[in-house]
């Protein structure tokens, strides 16, 4: 894994050094990963992959502790590194059977977010009904976050495109939602591989949104509504189907603070410097 790190690392400072282009940095966030980027790295030592997170620039992360450690031993370990978890996830059972668990456990983490990325539903089949249970189960949660400090927010995942009156199951979930206690983080491959436009959502909701996975789908795969596609689709950003200038840009004017680079592809350590190299060169 070292010599994929160095690899990496190497990899960024070369392709940073070309086609800088002239201007203002659109992207002007801090970079943030999620963990589930490095979930082969992470089993075979939990240290040397933060060290890897480090060593790539990244300074934000959304994850939660390794099965190894505490959540205590686990920010430590990001806090020596220069890494703050801004955000963290849970299942959508653990969240409704004890969001005040997930809440003590995100605190200690230094969290102020919560995500949940996945409604139990039958795959390809996602219907009016899971998405009516969803708002109030996401009403119930998010109120038991904000009372503790933290925002919930539901992570979309492609199915909810499902068509549902003048709009989709996506519409009715955050049209249905007290947006006191529950936001949204757009995934912009899911989002892309759902049907959506990521640029009119960010739009059409504004401050609803509060964070982004930054992942791109290969150009010419056709999507649909399982939430699912093969790694090699999740492309190096800017490399696939999404506009992400006028993403980034959009971002920035509703207030998203928060951005995390997903890698689901096999090749990570090929293509993250690629992605941060091409963020870095939009202006």
């Amino acid at each position: 894994m070292k010599k994929q790190m160095l690899a990496g690392c190497l990899l960024l400072s070369a392709t940073l050094s070309f086609g800088q282009k002239q201007g203002a940095p659109l992207y002007k966030a801090a970079f943030g990963v999620q963990a589930y980027t490095f979930r082969n790295s992470f089993p075979k030592g939990t240290l040397a992959t933060l060290d890897t997170i480090k060593a790539l620039g990244f300074t934000e992360m959304e994850g939660g502790a390794t099965k190894d450690m505490t959540p205590q031993e686990f920010r430590k370990a990001c806090d020596e590194r220069g890494i703050k978890i801004t955000s963290t996830g849970g299942g959508y059972e653990q969240l409704v059977k004890n969001p005040q668990e997930a809440a003590a456990t995100a605190k200690i983490l230094g969290a102020t977010y919560l995500m949940c990325a996945w409604i139990p539903h039958q795959k390809g089949n996602f219907t009016i009904e899971n998405a009516k249970k969803a708002v109030d189960d996401f009403n119930a949660i998010g109120k038991v976050m904000k009372e503790n400090g933290i925002t919930f927010c539901y992570h979309d995942h492609g199915y909810e495109f499902q068509k549902y009156g003048d709009g989709t199951l996506l519409d009715y979930i955050i049209q249905h939602t007290n947006p006191a206690y529950v936001s949204f983080e757009m995934d912009v491959l899911w989002t892309v591989f759902g049907g959506g436009d990521p640029v009119a959502l960010l739009k059409k909701y504004g401050s609803r949104w509060k964070l982004m996975h930054v992942k791109d789908l290969k150009k010419g795969v056709v999507g649909n509504l399982t939430g699912g596609t093969a790694p090699e689709n999740d492309v190096v950003v800017g490399d696939g189907q999404a506009d992400f200038p006028n993403i980034i840009k959009e971002a920035n004017r509703i207030g998203i603070k928060h951005f995390y680079i997903e890698d689901e592809s096999n090749k990570e350590f090929e293509q993250i410097p690629k992605s941060i190299a091409y963020l870095k060169s939009l202006k």
